[in-house]
């Protein structure tokens, strides 16, 4: 039986940047992922967290909104961006070790105890890469789809969640993480690619 009726199983594509009988190419799933840390909290190793992350959300970028007043109408402009912070979910492991990393980093921000504060961002900060893999594991190595970096990083919440006499789940912490940038990696993968700097002539979306 001729399995040529599967490279029909996608979008009708009507230009010549692809081929229009390739057939539906595979999904990035959202299951094959792995998170590390580095520099956060102090004791090693900080892979500990890697092997209990339970989901994290993947970045959001929003530009501010520059509107100009115009003779009939107004233009709209993009002004500076935020990145949004993300969630990570964790569970907590009968070792502590979890939750020893998580309060080692809020320690390193503010000392509870003493009520000393770090003296620069510095000091506290730290990166956090989340990788897309391709399913392979022990004798066959996982291939990366994609790598985001997040550079700049602190805890700016928190929470250790709830205990429930009525429950089977897991204890988690879940952590709400600011940080400064983000870059997808190897550079030309997506944010992070250099296609050089749009000046006069060569824009190509009209208006101001």
């Amino acid at each position: 039986m001729s399995i040529a009726t599967l490279s029909k199983m996608t979008v009708p594509l009507v230009t010549n940047d692809s081929a229009s009988t390739q057939g539906l190419l595979m999904p990035k799933l959202q299951y094959r992922f792995r998170t590390t840390f580095s520099n956060f909290g102090v004791s090693t190793p900080s892979t500990e967290l890697t092997k209990q992350v339970i989901d994290i959300t993947r970045p959001t970028v929003s530009f501010d909104a520059i509107l100009l007043d115009v003779y009939n109408s107004r233009i709209n402009l993009a002004g500076k961006h935020t990145w949004d912070a993300i969630s990570v979910n964790l569970r907590d492991d009968a070792t502590g070790m979890v939750q020893k990393l998580v309060g080692e980093q809020m320690q390193k921000q503010v000392d509870f105890y003493e009520q000393s504060s770090a003296a620069s961002g510095l000091d506290y900060k730290f990166t956090m890469m989340t990788e897309i893999l391709d399913g392979g594991n022990g004798a066959f190595d996982a291939n990366v789809l994609e790598t985001f970096e997040l550079y700049g990083c602190y805890i700016e919440n928190a929470n250790y969640n709830a205990l429930n006499y009525a429950a089977s789940e897991a204890v988690t912490i879940t952590l709400s993480i600011k940080y400064d940038n983000a870059i997808q990696t190897p550079q030309g993968t997506g944010i992070g690619t250099n296609v050089g700097r749009t000046l006069n002539t060569l824009s190509t979306g009209g208006g101001i």
